[in-house]
C-alpha cells in the first residue's frame, strides 16, 4: 500500500462533509472529474473503497467513514506542524538596542512593550541604553540605538508611534513661596530662572518645552545647564532654578526638598517610540513595532 498524500486526505474530507462531488469540487477549487479521479487514486492507494456513488448521491463506505476520522486528525496535525515551523521561521534573533531618555523604559507603557517583545521573540536579546538630553536624538540618528523611548516633540526625520500622554508640572524647591499652591500660572513663574540645556540639544525642542517665549512675548530667563534629569532636579534642590517635567516625575524623582505643582498652561507631555525610516523594516525593529501594537492601549492621560 502506498501512503496517501495530505492533499488527497483533504479532498476526502471535503467529499465526506458535502456528500456531493460537485459541491466538494467547488469548495476545493478543482473540477469535479479531477476530484473524482483523486478519490479513486486514494482508494487504490489504501486498497479499500471509500465512497459509494449513486445517481446524484454520495455516501461513505464504513471504511470511508473510519478513514475520514483519521484523515481529519492527520490534516489538523499537519496544519499545526506548519504553524510551528512558520513561527520558528519568523523568530527574530540577534540584538536590539533600545534607547531610553532617562526613566522612559521604566514607564508602564514602555515596560509593557518590552515585556511583550520578550514573550514574542525569546531569542532576541534586548539591550536598553540610558540616554541623556544630548544623546537622546543623536544616538538614534547615528545608529547607536535601533529605536528609542523619547518625549516629544521629535525632530523631523524620525518615524514614531505615540505611546502615552500625561500632564506637565513645575518642579520647585520646597521653600519657594509658590510651593504650597495647588495650581500655578506661567505668569506667576515669570521671574524664576529655568534650567537650560547644553548647546548640543536642539534649541527648538527645549524652547517648546519651556514655552519660550511666553505667551506675552517675554523670553524665558535660563539658569544652570544640565545634561540629564538627575542634574535637573539637583539644580532645583539647590534653589538655582525651576524646571518643567512630566507628571510622572512625582513618582520617578521624589526628593526631600522638592515640590511638584500643576501648571495647566504647560499642556501635556507625549511619549513616543521612535526609529529611523531606514530601520523600520529591520527584523528586530519590526518585531518591536509589532509588540508595541499588540501591547498598547489607547493613548491616555496618565493619572497620578
Amino acid at each position: 500500500m502506498r501512503e496517501p498524500s495530505v492533499h488527497q486526505l483533504r479532498l476526502l474530507l471535503a467529499v465526506a462533509e458535502e456528500l456531493h462531488f460537485g459541491r466538494a469540487a467547488a469548495r476545493v477549487f478543482i473540477s469535479q472529474p479531477a476530484l473524482s479521479q483523486q478519490i479513486r487514486a486514494l482508494e487504490e492507494r489504501l486498497g479499500v473503497p471509500l465512497v459509494e456513488r449513486g445517481s446524484g448521491t454520495v455516501r461513505l463506505t464504513p471504511a470511508g467513514q473510519a478513514i475520514a476520522v483519521e484523515a481529519k486528525a492527520v490534516v489538523e496535525a499537519v496544519a499545526r506542524l506548519v504553524q510551528v515551523s512558520d513561527a520558528h521561521a519568523r523568530a527574530v534573533r540577534g540584538t536590539l538596542r533600545v534607547g531610553s531618555l532617562g526613566a522612559e523604559a521604566a514607564m508602564p507603557y514602555a515596560a509593557a512593550v518590552l515585556s511583550r517583545l520578550r514573550e514574542q521573540h525569546p531569542h532576541l536579546e534586548v539591550e536598553v541604553h540610558n540616554l541623556n538630553f544630548i544623546q537622546q536624538f543623536d544616538a538614534l540618528a547615528n545608529g547607536e540605538v535601533d529605536a528609542a523611548f523619547l518625549r516629544g516633540p521629535l525632530p523631523s526625520g524620525f518615524q514614531s508611534h505615540q505611546l502615552a500622554v500625561e500632564p506637565r508640572v513645575v518642579c520647585l524647591p520646597a521653600d519657594d513661596p509658590l510651593a504650597g499652591e495647588e495650581k500655578l500660572t506661567l505668569a506667576q513663574l515669570a521671574d524664576r530662572a529655568v534650567v537650560d540645556m547644553p548647546r548640543e540639544v536642539p534649541r527648538q525642542w527645549w524652547d517648546h518645552l519651556t514655552i519660550n517665549p511666553r505667551p506675552d512675548g517675554t523670553p524665558v530667563r535660563f539658569g544652570p545647564v544640565v545634561r540629564d534629569t538627575e542634574a535637573m532636579v539637583l539644580a532645583v534642590l539647590q534653589a538655582r532654578a525651576i524646571t518643567f517635567l512630566p507628571a510622572a516625575a512625582r513618582r520617578l524623582y521624589p526628593r526631600p526638598g522638592l515640590v511638584y505643582v500643576d501648571v495647566p498652561e504647560l499642556g501635556n507631555s507625549v511619549s513616543f517610540l521612535a526609529w529611523l525610516p531606514a530601520n523600520r523594516d529591520l527584523p528586530a525593529v519590526r518585531a518591536l513595532r509589532e509588540a508595541t501594537r499588540t501591547a498598547e492601549q489607547n493613548p491616555r492621560v496618565l493619572s497620578e
